[in-house]
């Protein structure tokens, strides 16, 4: 409340923040408040010792890092992808003051949602059952379960290729696509969502290809790239300009060779192919691969090369960043000095300062 008598102005509800911790889990912020529900502090009333009253305390909600917070409609309000990010979700009301009337008015209410969202230098792409766990397993320190059915990865795994100069680098194996992920069937959107946050895609298809089950029609090795970039592209286009590699998966097996080259003629001439396939299975635009990797996850055949050949395109893409962040920076600059140049006052121009204070 306001002073009218004396017009004290009272303070300012607390407002609502959402601040991103890296050792907060989902989990954690369940158990801790079942009920879900945060209230910032009131601001305190004006008085003849104090007229100006003080702000309510803030609530700060703890969360993990890599969420992202949607209102009640799905909007997006942010995302906090670093320790110690935050954004404000509930503004408090206004003290009491003249404009008011004195009275004070009501704080932000609003309901989120938080979706938390996997972030990884690489994500494995493939329908299920292509070898991605095994792969994982093969390059890093994770330990997913690997059997000899589709479906194996249910939730997301990460796991780090570990490089002799320490370097680091998080590969996300992710549950298998399916056709029709796009609307959700399978794991559909627990899947892409995560994708979104990967900086490159590691799409890994088997050489002989895939078939879901008996009830399901079998696809080529080339099929199989067609559709799961089909797949990503109906999602969010903006996937399929991800930059990507391609690792092509057992290479250990019976006439691989053979189906290895037949399918790197279709990849390097797709317009000779295309015609061959329904036009329900063409993506509006093939994914370029930056490199291609024949692999084996069992015999281990391929593996050091692919390691290489992911590190040599995360360090290009990093270089290609700085370099448009830098132009973008020496643009601000010269942009900056050409207004300041052409804003110099002439000779016999008065100049004078002016300072309002309110």
């Amino acid at each position: 409340m306001g002073y009218p008598r004396l017009g004290g102005e009272g303070g300012k509800g607390g407002d609502v923040w959402v601040v991103a911790h890296n050792k907060m889990t989902l989990k954690q912020l369940k158990d801790r408040y079942p009920q879900k529900r945060f209230v910032a502090g009131e601001g305190a009333n004006s008085r003849v010792s104090a007229l100006k009253g003080s702000k309510g305390k803030d609530c700060e909600i703890p969360v993990p890092v890599g969420i992202s917070i949607n209102d009640e409609n799905g909007k997006i309000i942010g995302e906090l992808n670093k320790e110690k990010d935050r954004i404000l979700v509930a503004e408090g009301g206004l003290g009491g003051k003249l404009l008011t009337n004195f009275l004070p008015l009501k704080g932000q209410k609003r309901v989120i949602h938080l979706d938390l969202k996997l972030i990884a230098d690489i994500g494995l792409v493939g329908f299920p059952n292509a070898g991605k766990s095994s792969l994982l397993s093969k390059i890093s320190h994770a330990k997913p379960a690997i059997a000899d059915y589709a479906f194996t990865t249910l939730k997301p795994e990460l796991g780090k290729i570990m490089y002799n100069d320490f370097k680091q680098i998080s590969v996300a194996d992710l549950p298998g696509l399916i056709e029709g992920a796009h609307m959700n069937k399978g794991m559909g959107h627990k899947f892409l969502k995560h994708i979104e946050r990967t900086k490159q895609l590691l799409f890994v298809v088997d050489v002989s290809g895939f078939q879901l089950s008996s009830q399901t029609q079998y696809r080529t090795a080339f099929e199989t790239i067609l559709l799961l970039s089909k797949e990503l592209g109906l999602y969010r286009e903006e996937l399929q300009t991800k930059p990507a590699l391609l690792a092509v998966n057992k290479m250990d097996l019976p006439d691989a060779q053979d189906k290895f080259h037949i399918l790197m003629n279709q990849l390097q001439n797709p317009k000779d192919f295309l015609h061959l396939f329904e036009k329900n299975m063409i993506p509006e635009r093939t994914v370029e691969f930056q490199h291609i990797i024949p692999i084996s996850a069992v015999t281990g055949e391929g593996i050091d090369e692919l390691k290489d050949c992911i590190r040599k395109s995360l360090d290009e893409h990093t270089n290609q960043e700085n370099d448009a962040y830098h132009k973008k920076q020496l643009l601000n600059l010269r942009i900056s000095n050409t207004v300041s140049y052409s804003e110099l006052p002439s000779k016999n121009a008065v100049t004078s300062a002016r300072i309002d204070i309110t």
